[in-house]
């Protein structure tokens, strides 16, 4: 998301100071993981937006409308070509579009990702996240340091 924002979002939006992220309510990006918090503070301080986060019950993750409006057309795109390098998954995406105008941005990002990453609480003390009052644990605003304070 970082690297869309710096190279894509920043460009086509200039003057957001928000952002909205739709997400899971599992996995690495779910709402209870304290790792994703905590990357998200590093993105709304480094560009300076208040990172607004909305997370889909368990299970209802189908209704995410990208999932709807690219998936099917990145999968027609590559189907029955097998994905043996980054490189031909890297050109299937990028030659989708839809007819709504949409096209993929596809970037490989050859680094590891270590497993078990904790956060501290001194970490954790460090993200400012304003909670909504309607479903606060899967809607809530992370905003930067030098609006918080």
């Amino acid at each position: 998301m970082a690297t869309w924002w710096g190279r894509i979002g920043s460009r086509r939006y200039p003057r957001a100071g928000a952002l909205l992220v739709l997400a899971d309510a599992g996995g690495s990006n779910g709402c209870r993981p304290r790792l994703w918090k905590y990357r998200l503070q590093a993105l709304a301080d480094r560009y300076g937006l208040v990172v607004n986060v909305c997370h889909y019950p368990t299970g209802a993750s189908k209704w995410n409308p990208v999932e709807h409006r690219l998936f099917g057309p990145i999968s027609v795109n590559w189907a029955g070509i097998p994905l043996r390098t980054p490189g031909v998954m890297l050109s299937c995406l990028r030659g989708t579009s839809t007819r709504g105008g949409l096209r993929v941005s596809a970037q490989w990002q050859p680094r590891a990702y270590p497993k078990g990453v904790k956060v501290t609480r001194a970490q954790m003390d460090r993200v400012h996240v304003l909670s909504n009052d309607l479903c606060p644990r899967w809607k809530y605003s992370v905003v930067p340091a030098d609006i918080w304070e």
